[in-house]
């Protein structure tokens, strides 16, 4: 075997994809009993005909990053569906802000849309080159510079404490919403500089929902993965150095599992043995996903089309559950994030109505918390009477989401790379922070550049370096469905 790639989330298996395009005898082992760590779907356990997207459910990137534009998923036959309404934020008191496709129809009904115009209009213009710059290995001279100026004022007036740039509450509310993905205090250059890449792709490209589910973006991934020779194996956990000393190994994995798997090895230096036993992760998600009778009855009629919602409230409410979750203390309104799937796929509703809808709340790390009732009374906020359209909840607390992916410790979705500084360096600082100084062995997870999302970047990094260094291969394979001629 020529390369072993330990877990199957979209970075695993993008790296694998490449590996085995590139001609080479590929092996990916994945610990769970299915495969695509956060991009996977499952049945419901009480009504297995309502399928629920285990980590990830919603993909603005599956169309916008530079590996899955050439991996072509909807050439595939993987239907990303996107809608009139990209996200929604529910505001106390007051109509809903929400982020259309259209950006002129946004700024019309937002109290300030010229401000929303100033903020998003040119990035949306160039929205190839913000992908290029927040996806980009973040040692690449930028192709654009007046591009990256552009990017890096709008990222400093919205990532700092000046936090300006836009005027109207509800302006700023749907901007926060979009940011707040990102597990970090707030006001913070990691999450301005998310908040910008998604709301920009909103109205470039929509926020896809594949249809069926995110299963579907790992199950082509897998397929072109066999098609070229590669093998997969679930339900085997990696406990000790894999395959023979000659073969290479690349761990889509949280980078502590390193000091698991090789720590009794003489190969592990201790420099980065203890450099590793340095790192931490940020706080975490407790996930409830529900299953619906009916429609949710929202106080705003329109959010009944919006797929994803933003549930935090405020900006300010929002930065201040921020900063207690950061502080390691619940906050009485946590951030949630949900989304309604079956609005962009109405086939995710079975035949007797059912519907699922997918949520989560932000709290401290490892937090035992079951958030069914506080994420049911934020619901209750904007929707009196959605405690009567549920018929089950099933919640997951930051402290066992680990269970479901060995990387969410403690629940933190993003695997400690929540900071400027982690999405630049990786988990320890390198020069190449996909390559370990273990030899033959590689990192491709979220917590190496350029960070957390469904995109596959930090596996096709990780694979440029590996075909580089040990296989004398400069040049990628083509990854398009059909090879050239």
């Amino acid at each position: 075997m020529d390369v072993t790639a330990v877990g199957s989330g979209p970075n695993g298996l993008s790296a694998a994809v490449i590996c085995a395009r590139a001609g080479l005898k590929v092996q990916v082992v994945e610990a769970q009993p299915t495969l695509g760590g956060g991009a996977r779907t499952a049945a419901d356990p009480e009504f297995p005909g309502v399928q629920h997207d285990i980590c990830s459910a919603v993909h603005p990137l599956a169309l916008a990053s530079p590996f899955f534009a050439e991996f072509d998923l909807p050439a595939r036959g993987v239907q990303l569906a996107v809608g009139d309404i990209a996200y929604a934020n529910p505001l106390p008191g007051r109509p809903a802000a929400i982020a259309y496709r259209d950006l002129e129809r946004t700024c019309a009904e937002l109290s300030d849309g010229a401000s929303w115009r100033r903020l998003l209009g040119p990035l949306v213009t160039d929205w190839r080159a913000v992908v290029e710059l927040l996806l980009g290995d973040k040692r690449s001279v930028p192709g654009s510079l007046p591009s990256a100026l552009r990017l890096g004022l709008r990222m400093a007036a919205q990532g700092t404490p000046a936090w300006g740039s836009l005027t109207g509450d509800d302006g700023r509310a749907l901007f926060t919403g979009v940011a707040a993905h990102v597990l970090s205090r707030m006001p913070s250059l990691t999450a301005a500089g998310a908040g910008l890449m998604l709301a920009t792709l909103a109205h470039a490209v929509g926020w896809p929902i594949p249809v069926g589910g995110s299963q579907a973006i790992t199950d082509a991934l897998i397929a072109d993965l066999r098609a070229h020779g590669g093998e997969v194996i679930a339900g085997v956990e990696i406990t000790s150095p894999p395959g023979p000393p000659a073969s290479v190994v690349v761990f889509d994995t949280a980078p502590t599992a390193l000091l698991r798997i090789y720590g009794r090895s003489p190969a592990l230096p201790d420099r980065y043995a203890k450099a590793l036993g340095r790192y931490r992760f940020g706080p975490g998600v407790a996930k409830v996903d529900f299953v619906l009778s009916d429609e949710i009855p929202w106080s705003d009629p329109r959010l009944s089309q919006a797929p994803t919602l933003h549930l935090g409230g405020g900006r300010e409410q929002m930065a201040l559950a921020e900063k207690e979750i950061a502080a390691g203390r619940h906050a009485q309104w946590p951030m949630v994030l949900a989304a309604a799937s079956h609005v962009a796929d109405p086939g995710r509703i079975d035949a007797a109505g059912r519907r699922p809808f997918w949520t989560y709340a932000h709290v401290p790390s490892g937090s035992p918390l079951d958030a069914t009732e506080v994420v049911t009374a934020t619901i209750e906020q904007f929707a009196p009477g959605f405690r009567d359209v549920v018929l089950a909840a099933c919640a997951i607390p930051a402290a066992r989401l680990s269970d479901h992916n060995a990387n969410y410790v403690g629940g933190d979705i993003g695997v400690g790379a929540n900071s400027a500084w982690r999405a630049i360096a990786g988990p320890t600082p390198r020069l190449n922070p996909w390559r370990t100084p273990i030899p033959r062995v590689y990192l491709r997870s979220a917590a190496t550049p350029p960070g957390g999302g469904v995109h596959g970047m930090a596996g096709y990094f990780a694979a440029r370096t590996l075909l580089r260094r040990e296989f004398g291969i400069d040049t990628l394979p083509f990854l398009g469905p059909t090879s050239r001629a």
